[in-house]
Formats: structure tokens, C-alpha cells, sequence
């Protein structure tokens, strides 16, 4: 079995073989790091983009807005990765954001996961009928199991969720109540025994 720094350091040569700068091959060797890290199919899928990318044109989307589209090529899932990456801080306000034609949206969605990392924010992810649930870059929640990745991803719907707790104010408070029998009141002799309360002149 390949050691998750192998799969790092072949996948960075790899990335930079294939025509892309260092830069961004150590971002996407990350990337696909992460993926095999979670038992998905970053190795596979780059390697079968790279062999398609030889064959057939992919578009570069370097700025990303509310909506984006490519009507003739799908998008490249790299440069699509970084840009998100990059941009992160600034689309973390749009709430929601809307991809269509992505080749190999698994690559993709490992850049997504890193930057739910960056923002701190849990980040809903929808390719095309699947739903994943990226948790600040520590997991990822899927709705299918044993099922592949597809190739092309028709639409992409990325929702940056505001953080909020998993529990009710009343939950809190009674919780917090119960906590309160393990504090300990100050008496009088603990306020002697505190750091600065002797009155013995040791020098």
C-alpha cells in the first residue's frame, strides 16, 4: 500500500508533467492526498483526466462569481480547485454558488473541503444528484455509498453554511446547570492558600 507522502510527492510531479505550474501541482497534490485520505478516488480520476487531457480541451476558470457555466468544454477540475481556493474569503459571502460542466468533480470537491478548513464553515456540497457534507476539511458526509464518481459533473451546487449549534437554548442552559455542582465555592482557607496570600516572609 502507497504511503499518503508517496501519493503526494508522485502526484506534485505528476501534476507539473502534465503542464501546470509547481504551484499549483502542490495544491492539487494535497488535494488528491485528501481524497485517498477519505478512500475516494483522487489517484484514479487524476490519472484518468490527465490521459483525457492530452485528447480534448478543457476551460480554465480562473474568476468565480454566483454562476458559472462552460457551454462548449467542461471546466478543468485543477485550475476550477485552485481558483476556489484562492478565493474562498471572498465567495464565503455569496451563501451559494453554481457550477455547470465540471470534468472530474471528485478532484474538485477536495479543494472545497480544504477550503472549509480556511472559512471554518461547513460547506453543503450537491454534484449533480449526490449530496456531500464537508466538515472543516476533517471529513466528508456522502449520501450514496459504492458508487462511482462520474466523469462529468452536468451541474455543481456549493452552499457555504453559517455555523450554528446542534442544539436548543433550553438544552444549554439545563446542561450548563448541571455543571454548576462540580464548582467549588472560594472559603477562606483556599483564599490563604492561594498564590500571593501567605503572610510568612520567606527572604
Amino acid at each position: 500500500m502507497k504511503s499518503l507522502s508517496e501519493i503526494e510527492t508522485t502526484v506534485k510531479r505528476a501534476t507539473k508533467a502534465a503542464g501546470y505550474s509547481w504551484g499549483v501541482s502542490e495544491e492539487t497534490a494535497k488535494s488528491v492526498r485528501l481524497l485517498e485520505l477519505f478512500s475516494l478516488p483522487g489517484v484514479k480520476h487524476l490519472n484518468e483526466y490527465f490521459n483525457e487531457k492530452n485528447q480534448n480541451k478543457f476551460e480554465n476558470l480562473n474568476l468565480i462569481s454566483e454562476k458559472n457555466s462552460s457551454l462548449k468544454h467542461p471546466y478543468c477540475p485543477i485550475i476550477l480547485g485552485v481558483s476556489f481556493l484562492d478565493q474562498i474569503n471572498i465567495l464565503e459571502n455569496l451563501k451559494k454558488i453554481e457550477f455547470k460542466n465540471i470534468a472530474y468533480p471528485v478532484i474538485f470537491l477536495s479543494f472545497i473541503s480544504r477550503s472549509s478548513e480556511i472559512i471554518g464553515k461547513k460547506i453543503y456540497v450537491k454534484i449533480d444528484e449526490k449530496i456531500i457534507l464537508l466538515n472543516l476539511n476533517i471529513n466528508m458526509i456522502l449520501s450514496f455509498i459504492d458508487q462511482e464518481f462520474p466523469k462529468i459533473a452536468n451541474t455543481i451546487e456549493v452552499h457555504l453554511l453559517e455555523n450554528k449549534d446542534n442544539f436548543t437554548k433550553d438544552e444549554w442552559n439545563n446542561l450548563y446547570k448541571l455543571s454548576e455542582d462540580t464548582f467549588v465555592e472560594e472559603s477562606d482557607s483556599l483564599k490563604e492558600g492561594a498564590a500571593g496570600a501567605g503572610l510568612t516572609d520567606n527572604d
